[in-house]
């Protein structure tokens, strides 16, 4: 299987045409991976530029130490002036002086060979702690280049200060220097460093999130023919994730509009039926007043019953228009004499199955506040249902109980019980039927049913040895 980044979509392409690079995330990406890096590299700077000011004075410092001692072989501690001239220069200093810290005398050892012009500035290297250092190196970059420094340290001996005159023009040009390799340095690491993070990063998340991107967008702009859909991918990290629920998503979303469709078309396919099975139910009615009017003892007899079952034919071709219209039929609750509006019930349900036996165990006197035809079809389809499926699994016996308990009213049958597919869906419209022939829109209706009364309608429990329905019904005043 192809994964996302093998894929391209032309028409969501074209949606980001005008978007500006510098907008994308791989263009931030870049550039705060190269912010990142010189941050980095500026922290780095400061202790090890603190270094190379502080390594640069204690050379000079020692080599005015090495240049002190040459006077120690000297007659009366002095030389010429060209011999001076010679050691100051090799030195790198202008002047080297000692300080006996006994006899608190300062001896000029080495001075100048020239006039000094400028400002000075004393630096103690002997009581200089890191934050002082770091302090002194920044301001030796905004020093004035006639700057002449003072530095004391440590002399030859424990007692002696050595103090040397050095000018800050060529500390402040090697500190210059240094910071631009080091600037320089740090550019060409972060570059590089960042061109490598960027290419793995846009390989491996970059791409990826924007094949995910890219299809998101195709699919918000036509969701419902929508059919290049992501594949599912075999990366378990985050974005394969993403991507899995993302084709997920695609899937059943073009599903519900697919079954959208269908459920529009068979709407429409209804409602031409209804308006045909109107018209004929109508006619066998006017047939069934007629016979209501015979003298005949057993016409009379089954008349109002097959008037009842009409009208309830005509009220549920409506009904299930309504349903697709997603209109629930208001209820008419009055008080129905149960025990009657059962039997009532089972005769219409269990005509197709005469071997099934229904035992009503509701008192005779009991009465609920329901409406009459809504709780005579609620009542049809649970035991029709139970009947159907005792028969085709041929139990025995085939027995199916009412009776009230608590203000509920339980149906409990004998059959094998529901599938764990079919009880899941159970009140899902198309989804719950067990028939190769259902709709698997009964159980919904008839939850709809009790649900508008302000009841409800459950499976309480279902397994080999049957299945328990609960119809709760609002308690009476």
């Amino acid at each position: 299987m192809k994964d996302a980044a093998d894929l391209t979509f032309p028409d969501a392409t074209r949606t980001r045409a005008g978007a500006r690079w510098f907008d994308s995330l791989s263009f931030r990406l870049f550039g705060l991976t190269i912010l990142a890096i010189l941050v980095v590299e500026a922290f780095i700077f400061v202790p090890s530029a603190t270094g190379q000011r502080n390594d640069w004075l204690t050379e000079r410092i020692e080599a005015a130490r090495i240049a002190s001692l040459a006077l120690e072989a000297s007659p009366g501690r002095s030389v010429s002036e060209e011999l001076s001239a010679r050691l100051l220069d090799h030195a790198e200093v202008w002047g080297v002086a000692e300080l006996d810290m006994d006899d608190e005398m300062r001896f000029q050892l080495l001075p100048p060979q020239m006039p000094l012009n400028g400002e000075f500035h004393a630096l103690d290297m002997r009581e200089a702690g890191p934050m002082d250092r770091v302090a002194n190196m920044f301001g030796a970059f905004f020093a004035p280049d006639d700057r002449i420094l003072v530095v004391t340290a440590k002399g030859t001996e424990e007692d002696r200060i050595i103090e040397v005159l050095l000018p800050q023009a060529p500390m402040k040009a090697e500190l210059q220097s240094y910071a631009s390799r080091i600037a320089g340095l740090s550019l060409l690491i972060a570059f590089a460093a960042a061109t490598i993070i960027y290419v793995l990063l846009h390989l491996l998340v970059v791409r990826p999130m924007q094949r995910v991107t890219l299809s998101v967008e195709q699919f918000r702009m036509d969701p419902g023919s929508w059919t290049r859909r992501l594949p599912h991918t075999k990366r378990r990290d985050e974005i394969g994730r993403a991507q899995n629920a993302l084709a997920d998503m695609e899937s059943a979303v073009a599903d519900s509009f697919r079954q959208r469709s269908h459920l529009a078309e068979l709407g429409t396919a209804v409602a031409k039926i209804n308006h045909d099975l109107r018209n004929s139910l109508a006619s066998a009615q006017l047939v069934s007043d007629s016979l209501a009017r015979s003298e005949d003892v057993r016409v009379q007899k089954a008349a109002p019953r097959l008037e009842r079952a009409l009208t309830r034919a005509i009220t549920l071709a409506t009904d299930t228009l309504d349903y697709g219209k997603a209109m629930p039929q208001p209820a008419e609750p009055e008080q129905v004499d149960l025990k009657q509006a059962l039997d009532e019930a089972a005769d219409e349900a269990l005509a197709a199955w005469p071997s099934v036996e229904f035992i009503n165990n509701v008192h005779m006197l009991e009465h609920v506040l329901a409406d009459p035809d809504h709780l005579h079809r609620i009542a049809a389809n649970l035991i029709r249902n139970a009947a159907e499926a005792m028969s085709a699994a041929g139990s025995d016996p085939s027995r199916i109980f009412v009776s009230l308990e608590s203000g509920t009213i339980v149906f409990t049958d004998t059959g094998p019980g529901l599938p764990e597919k079919a009880a899941a869906n159970l009140f899902t419209p198309f989804a719950a039927t067990t028939r190769q022939s259902g709709t698997g829109l009964g159980l919904v209706i008839a939850r709809e049913l009790a649900q508008s009364m302000g009841g409800d309608l459950t499976l309480a429990e279902t397994g080999p040895e049957g299945s328990v329905f609960h119809l709760t019904l609002p308690p009476q005043d």
